[in-house]
């Protein structure tokens, strides 16, 4: 089966630097655009002493347009700083846009950023913003990683005020679950704060920097559950008060009054809930949580985990829907184009309208539409008379048979279903790690030559007990009634199955066992149509794959267990 190295990351020695929940960044976001994605704090340039006390090493000199590995085209530098910088690239081989650290090869920590990098690669999670490339060439080491162009930072969102409280609690729920799952493969984030969690478009959080940003900046800790779960508490008293849980102010909010100490958010800002309030200061007081409900504090992302899943769910806010305003006759249509607006206060008498058709022009319509409706009557008699003589010619002819269907059947016959279009996708990760998260896409692209392809595994066609599954979780736009879905599959032999499931989102709260199954299908050719056992209703839709067959290498694809979708197309 697929294998990976779950070994930790290894940074360089502490640097002094408290944990940077517990110390304002310098950084601020002048001059960046709100939408745009920035790679790490965009911190000003530094010269002198990098933060681990070693001497810096001055950064390779490096311009836009300057290509890399004659793929990877600099557009512009986001962070220069401690002798690295990061940048907005071009993948010119994929023709997408990525992001790009650059550091030189002899710099102190450089060996310590490719650990981090290859390690936080290997993860593999769709939650964190992935690692695509880590190299040493030329005396420079640089590590290449996705960027979003449609992700918004929690530094921008709360720059326009507090979270609402289901965004909030969506927020820390996912943060939560994707730091536990790193801290049990070995990793650690170390600088988790409003720059590096995100928000995309389809309002999934994710979090960019693992391992990585810590090692570029020479920050270790004896304790990282314990770093990360108060950073997390961070982010969630940031969401819910706007305000930095500590003493200086951060990421452009203004931090507690230096003589009250930490308080919960439900006393610095009205209105807050209670629930979410008193989870933060679990994770962030380590030293005894609230005093109104003395529950015990959260010291790893694991029981942060527990916490929430312990509180009562909250449910996102109903959709409000507005009465349209009362239709407004215009001028025109009220008669008064052309004649002099009335004076204030000056009643204006209502003309009254003449009688119906009594004009010369209504007396002419009279006139057309009655010669039209004795026009009409006299062809339909016609046609009336013409139709019964043929009846009648017809019946006298006893050679010839007729076959008549009621006209009652075409009512019955059902109506034919209607293709939904995907708005959005996502890989969906049950255990171990992604498939090909990148290429999700390509299946509903239009172009059966593209495809997302599993990785090979050496026992099967059952995937099982190695790995439940492997699949993609489908945004249909809106809840849509599901009859059918149609894959186009890269591989025939003995064989694939494919589940289909309505699930609540394309992060499922819930796994598989939780969601509710549409149908199931299998097949051994290259195409698989799977019916609803009775249409449902849904938005978001998984397909799920549990049984693959065995194929050929091709590509960069070795001989194994496996499969690959060229296309799916869903109707109701």
């Amino acid at each position: 089966m697929a294998e990976r190295s779950t070994a930790a990351v290894d940074v360089a020695d502490n640097s002094g630097e408290q944990p940077l929940t517990a110390q304002a960044d310098q950084s601020t976001a002048d001059g960046v655009a709100q939408n745009r994605e920035r790679d790490t704090d965009n911190d000003e340039a530094q010269e002198g002493t990098g933060t681990d006390g070693s001497a810096m090493t001055s950064p390779p000199e490096l311009h836009s347009g300057h290509k890399l590995a004659r793929r990877y085209r600099l557009e512009e530098c986001v962070t220069r700083l401690d002798g690295f910088s990061s940048w907005r690239a071009v993948d010119e081989k994929l023709r997408r846009a990525v992001g790009v650290h650059i550091l030189p090869a002899d710099h102190a920590r450089a060996r310590s950023v490719l650990a981090a990098a290859r390690s936080a690669a290997l993860l593999g999670d769709p939650r964190f913003v992935q690692v695509l490339d880590a190299v040493e060439e030329n005396d420079v080491v640089y590590v290449v990683h996705e960027w979003l162009p449609d992700a918004t930072e929690l530094t921008t969102l709360l720059a326009a005020g507090p979270l609402e409280v289901y965004d909030a609690y969506q927020m820390v729920s996912q943060i939560s679950a994707a730091m536990a799952a790193a801290h049990r493969e070995g990793l650690a984030h170390l600088r988790l704060n409003p720059n590096a969690v995100l928000r995309t478009s389809t309002g999934q959080w994710r979090i960019r920097g693992l391992a990585v940003n810590a090692a570029l900046r020479g920050i270790s800790s004896d304790t990282p559950q314990r770093t990360d779960t108060e950073s997390v508490g961070a982010l969630l008293y940031a969401a819910l008060t706007q305000r930095w849980p500590y003493e200086n102010d951060a990421y452009g909010m203004s931090g507690l009054p230096k003589d009250i100490g930490l308080i919960p958010p439900d006393q610095v800002r009205a209105g807050v809930h209670r629930g979410l309030s008193e989870l933060a200061m679990r994770a962030l007081a380590n030293d005894g949580a609230t005093a109104s409900r003395h529950e015990s504090a959260c010291t790893t992302p694991e029981e942060l985990v527990k916490a929430i899943g312990e509180m009562p769910r909250i449910r996102p806010p109903e959709p409000a829907f507005t009465t349209p305003p009362e239709y407004q006759r215009t001028t025109y249509q009220q008669g008064t184009y052309g004649r002099p607006a009335p004076h204030p206060g000056v009643t204006q008498p209502v003309p009254t309208p003449p009688p119906p058709l009594q004009s010369r022009t209504g007396k002419a319509l009279k006139w057309a539409v009655s010669a039209l409706l004795i026009a009409a009557l006299g062809l339909g008699s016609w046609q009336l008379a013409d139709a019964l003589l043929e009846q009648d010619k017809q019946s006298d002819d006893t050679n010839q048979t007729q076959t008549t269907d009621g006209d009652d059947k075409d009512n019955d016959k059902p109506k034919p279903a209607k293709p939904i279009s995907i708005q959005g996708s996502q890989e969906y990760v049950a255990k171990g790690e992604a498939q090909a998260p990148e290429d999700v896409a390509k299946t509903y692209d239009g172009d059966n030559s593209t495809y997302w392809r599993t990785k090979k595994y050496n026992a099967g066609p059952t995937l099982a007990p190695y790995k439940p599954g492997v699949g993609i979780v489908y945004d249909l736009g809106s809840p849509q009634e599901l009859s059918t879905a149609s894959l186009g599959l890269r591989y025939a032999g003995d064989h694939t199955t494919v589940h289909l499931y309505a699930t609540d989102s394309l992060s499922p709260s819930t796994g598989i066992e939780g969601m509710k199954e549409i149908g199931t299908a299998a097949t051994t050719g290259t195409t698989l149509t799977v019916k609803a056992a009775k249409p449902l209703k849904t938005r978001y839709v998984l397909m799920w794959i549990t049984d693959v067959p065995n194929a050929p290498s091709d590509g960069y694809s070795g001989a194994g267990y496996k499969q690959a979708i060229t296309e799916v197309t869903f109707k109701g």
